[in-house]
């Protein structure tokens, strides 16, 4: 199959699955700590990595690398984007999380002409300055506050956005599977250690949902939410296994638009589970930055399609 096809394939599949993720945490984010969500999340994704190895008939020295301080730098990267997005979305709607979340491939296309040298158009430009508008209508600063938990999210699509461009400087040496065993390891290793420090309770308490979520203690699952931890599990391994491999084989600024696939899922399962529909804000706010998104997706597909054109016709 052609590279460009499967690798937008993969991004079309990842952001499916990990809005399942979205909305496990989501749901036990008012009942659990972040760091035992985090742990036992990681702990089944390695299970299934594991599993997959032995299944394809692949070696476990699939997990050896060449590159030990990129992957230590593009853990930390990871850490942070995850945990600053759990806590946003602990404290807002899911819908509305998700459409601050997807800046990150505006960010993307920013980030792939600064660190990658690849090249964006004057049109692709404005499609970003639209993009964040609507980010600051999320943020909605005309109600008196901008929200933190907003502000949250938006370092979170940052620091998302820059752990794609470390999987593109890191895609000759390194496997999709090897880039999320060290993910998986670096959760494990930050929230036993969060769960060591704070894990007793001594910091809950607090009545802001992303504090709660932050400093609950710890308590043992019960059996009807473990159907949500398994989910959420196997849906980041899979889903990002499936968004990695994508930008491994594909330009970050053609696959980022791609990833928008996971709104609509978003505002499904806000309706559906939580019975939550955005507001004109949100759906303004959502407008603009998927609008820009899918903009981008467009010019790139004309671009290539042009490429193609005067390439055949001998033109240079």
């Amino acid at each position: 199959m052609n590279p460009t096809l499967t690798g937008i394939l993969l991004a079309l599949g990842g952001s499916l699955t990990l809005s399942i993720n979205d909305v496990a945490i989501k749901f036990l984010s008012g009942d659990y700590p972040l760091h035992e969500v985090i742990l036992v999340r990681a702990v089944i994704g390695l299970v299934f990595l594991a599993g997959l190895i032995r299944l394809s008939g692949q070696s476990f020295r699939l997990f050896r690398t060449q590159k030990p301080l990129d992957h230590l730098i593009r853990v930390s990267i990871v850490m942070v984007s995850n945990v600053t997005y759990f806590l946003g979305l602990a404290a807002m709607p899911l819908a509305d999380a998700v459409a601050v979340a997807y800046v990150s491939p505006l960010i993307v296309t920013l980030l792939s002409v600064v660190l990658l040298g690849e090249s964006v158009g004057p049109r692709r430009w404005a499609a970003v300055s639209v993009g964040m508008i609507g980010v600051l209508i999320m943020l909605r600063p005309g109600s008196g506050v901008i929200q933190p938990a907003a502000i949250l999210v938006l370092i979170s699509a940052f620091c998302y956005a820059s752990s794609h461009m470390m999987t593109r400087r890191m895609r000759a040496t390194e496997s999709a599977i090897t880039l999320s065993f060290y993910v998986q390891c670096g959760f494990v290793l930050v929230s036993c250690t969060m769960g060591l420090v704070v894990g007793d309770g001594k910091f809950a308490g607090s009545a802001n949902p992303s504090l709660a979520f932050l400093f609950r203690p710890w308590v043992w699952p019960a059996l009807t939410d473990l159907p949500a931890f398994l989910a959420t599990g196997v849906a980041v391994a899979v889903g990002g296994l499936m968004v990695s491999q994508a930008y491994r084989l594909c330009e970050a600024g053609l696959i980022a638009p791609f990833e928008y696939a996971g709104m609509p899922m978003a505002i499904f399962w806000g309706v559906m589970i939580f019975g939550t529909w955005p507001d004109m804000t949100a759906w303004a706010g959502i407008a603009l930055i998927c609008g820009a998104g899918l903009y981008t997706l467009y010019r790139e597909t004309r671009r290539r399609q042009e490429t193609r054109f005067d390439t055949r016709s001998g033109r240079v």
